[in-house]
């Protein structure tokens, strides 16, 4: 691996930081969409929406304290403001949470699109080196031209290796983000329907 990297030259060291950059990233997203999915409980979201649909806030508060859910911060964001603008709440609430889901991907975006144009720069300057080299050893030495080239199509190689890699995470990572949404998005209107066919907002305890 080192050799390589000393063969395709000076471009290979931002190649090899935009791999590191794009593996860590990978790795940080894997563990927090991890977590993510084990602190998801439907179950306690449908208990929510039930003991809103009694009216019970107590109940609520006490189902939901301590809760890691992203879609129970949602729902409690709206139920807290459901007297001022619960819409708006559970907006600005999703949007928080979707900015956490998102953290990351913009810089793996940019790493799929820099790495193949640093590669392509390498090899420009590696085959710009090796028309030099031609000028000055002639066409008698034809090996120390294609040997350069060669050479310095490692880090077209190397740039669109780091790419392949790492669009298949950034596209799942969107897809997860955008299955999240969707999840918020579901959970709110239930939410609000639930709200709406209330004929008071009170009755067994509003200290939520």
């Amino acid at each position: 691996m080192f050799e390589i990297i000393l063969k395709g030259g000076v471009v290979m060291y931002p190649l090899l930081a935009c791999s590191v950059c794009v593996l860590t990233i990978i790795i940080e997203r894997a563990l927090f969409w991890a977590v993510i999915n084990r602190r998801h409980n439907s179950q306690l979201i449908n208990e929510v929406l039930n003991s809103c649909q009694q009216g019970d806030w107590e109940l609520v508060k006490k189902k939901t304290v301590g809760s890691k859910d992203y879609a129970i911060r949602v729902l409690v964001s709206g139920i807290v403001h459901r007297k001022f603008s619960m819409t708006k709440a559970m907006e600005v609430a999703a949007i928080q949470e979707v900015v956490k889901m998102r953290r990351g991907i913009g810089v793996l975006d940019t790493m799929i699109t820099v790495a193949p144009l640093l590669g392509i720069l390498g090899t420009v300057i590696g085959i710009i080196l090796s028309f030099d080299m031609l000028a000055i050893e002639g066409i008698e030495n034809p090996q120390a031209v294609t040997g350069g080239i060669a050479q310095a199509l490692i880090t077209t190689a190397t740039g669109l290796t780091i790419a392949i890699l790492a669009v298949i995470p950034f596209n799942y990572f969107n897809v997860k983000v955008e299955q999240a949404v969707q999840k918020m998005e579901q959970y709110a209107t239930s939410l609000e329907i639930v709200y709406e066919k209330l004929p008071q907002d009170s009755s067994n305890g509003d200290n939520l």
